[in-house]
This record gives structure tokens, C-alpha cells and sequence, in this order.
């Protein structure tokens, strides 16, 4: 059956006759009356019995009739529920973070976006970029915060859509008290502590672009632990501007050095999914607070 002449039909129900149904949907009387033919030679049976200037259900009319008002009760239901979700006043976006960015940026784009939407629901993973990319792809997270270095080749495939936010530099960490470098060769014979894969990397190409290869002996994720190892005279690292930001420990020095180039923060998304008001209202508090 086609739901629409479903919904015709209705429409001749709640009026009693043909012409008061057309007067209600707008239309001409013998589209009405084609509808419900149309109708009726789906079903294999008559729906209405034709008396006088109105109309009476068939039996089977009336068994039909329960169920129309249930698809046009729920197509009612269909309408708030997406009314709701356009103006905000409901919804659910699921988004993936790096730990800074997290830390960072997400609280006050939350708060801000609580304050003009506040039943919009932000469920919030933290995810590695390369891990927060692949929720966005299979269709887990609807936005993820992703970040890459300034100088990293790999490029994000172009199936989705990447919009960068914020940049902030990548600081070498050393012991509070000793030598300052002024660029990253100074710290060539120094004990090294590194992160991520990706962080290492970036490590690893910044000492190349200096002309050495960097001893690493410390390998964590954790920006207080690798602080602690270099406030403690065991190495030296580099850290994010928003790590330091989020958390600067006791006994360090952040030394911005010419020689090390920095992080762009992004926002990954489908392409339709900037459609979807949800997202639009947390890509717009993420953007505020960037």
C-alpha cells in the first residue's frame, strides 16, 4: 500500500465524505475519490461504500482506518522529534578528542553550548587522531578534534571534511635551573622522552631537520609523567603548547625554539554531517573557543 493514499484515506474517514476531504488537503474532489480507487484496487477490496453525499467504511475500511491514524500518529511524532532536533531542543552528537584538546578546548565550547542549547546531549570519547578518524569514517563518533604537525606529509584522505581550528606551538621542556637552548641541536646530547607514535615522529624529523638523531630513552603518553622525568634531571622532551597549558609542573621550562614547528588542531566530519543541527551548534561553540 502506498502510505500517502493511506493517509488520503484518512482523510475521507475523519470527513465522511469526498468533497470535505478535498476541501482539507487542498486538492479537487475526483483526485480524492482517484486516491482511494487506487487504494482500494491495492488492497483488493472496497473501503467505502458511497451514500447520498458522503461516504461509509466498509468493514475492511475500518480496520484501515486503525492503522492510518497510527502512521499519521507517528509521522506526527516524526515531526516534533526532528522539530526538536533542528531547533536544538533535543539531540544526541557523539564527538572523539585528543586528551589536550579535551582538556583545553572542549570545557568551555561545553559550557557555552549548554547555555544556548541545553538538551542537546555531547557524549565525549578520547580518542588519538588516528583512532577518532576512524570513529568519524565508520560512523561512531559524528565529529572528532584531531590535530597534526605542521611539517606531517600525510595528508587526510578526502572523504571527509577537515576544518582547522587552532594552532599552538610545540615547546622543548628542559630542567628549571640549568642552560636555556636557543635551538634544538643544543639539546643534541641530552637524554630524550617521547610520546605518541606520531609525536616521536614529529621528534625525530624536527632532530633530523638539526642534524642529529635523538637518544630516546623514556617512551609515555602521560604529559605530567614526562614532565616529572625532566623536572627530575632524567631528559628532556617536547610538549605541546596545550599540554603545558592544561597541566605545567613544578621544576621545567618551556623554551619555544625557532627550529620546531607546531600543532594545527582540526575538526573531522562527514560531509553531509555539518547538516545535521547538532553538529553545526558544537562546530560553532568548538570554533568560539578555539
Amino acid at each position: 500500500m502506498d502510505p500517502r493514499r493511506v493517509l488520503v484515506f484518512r482523510e475521507v474517514a475523519r470527513a465522511g465524505s469526498l468533497a470535505g476531504a478535498a476541501r482539507a488537503l487542498g486538492w479537487t474532489q475526483p483526485a480524492v475519490s482517484q486516491q482511494v480507487r487506487q487504494l482500494e484496487r491495492e488492497v483488493g477490496t472496497a473501503l467505502v461504500l458511497r451514500q447520498g453525499r458522503g461516504v461509509a467504511l466498509t468493514e475492511a475500511g475500518r480496520v484501515l482506518l486503525r492503522h492510518a491514524e497510527g502512521v499519521a500518529d507517528r509521522l506526527a511524532a516524526a515531526e516534533q522529534e526532528v522539530a526538536a532536533l533542528t531547533g536544538l531542543a533535543a539531540g544526541t552528537v557523539r564527538l572523539a578528542a585528543f586528551p589536550t584538546a579535551a582538556a583545553v578546548l572542549l570545557p568551555p565550547a561545553l559550557v557555552a553550548l549548554r547555555e544556548r542549547a541545553p538538551a542537546l546531549q555531547v557524549h565525549f570519547t578520547e580518542q588519538e587522531p588516528p583512532e577518532a578518524e576512524a570513529a568519524v569514517r565508520s560512523g561512531a563518533a559524528d565529529l572528532a578534534l584531531v590535530f597534526r604537525h605542521e611539517d606531517d606529509e600525510d595528508a587526510v584522505p578526502g572523504d571527509l571534511l577537515r576544518e582547522p581550528l587552532a594552532r599552538h606551538p610545540v615547546r622543548a621542556v628542559v630542567r628549571a635551573g640549568g642552560p636555556l637552548p636557543t635551538t634544538l641541536a643544543d639539546l643534541r646530547d641530552q637524554p630524550w622522552i617521547a610520546g605518541c607514535v606520531r609525536c616521536r615522529g614529529h621528534l625525530l624529523r624536527c632532530a633530523r631537520r638539526a642534524g642529529f638523531t635523538p637518544d630516546v630513552r623514556f617512551a609515555t603518553d602521560d604529559h605530567v609523567v614526562v614532565q616529572r622525568l625532566v623536572a627530575s634531571g632524567l631528559g628532556v622532551a617536547l610538549l605541546p603548547g596545550w599540554a603545558l597549558a592544561a597541566s605545567t609542573q613544578p621544576g621545567v621550562v618551556a623554551v619555544d625554539l625557532p627550529d620546531v614547528d607546531g600543532r594545527v588542531v582540526e575538526t573531522l566530519a562527514r560531509p553531509d554531517a555539518r547538516r545535521v543541527p547538532g553538529v553545526a551548534a558544537l562546530l560553532a561553540a568548538l570554533r568560539a573557543a578555539a
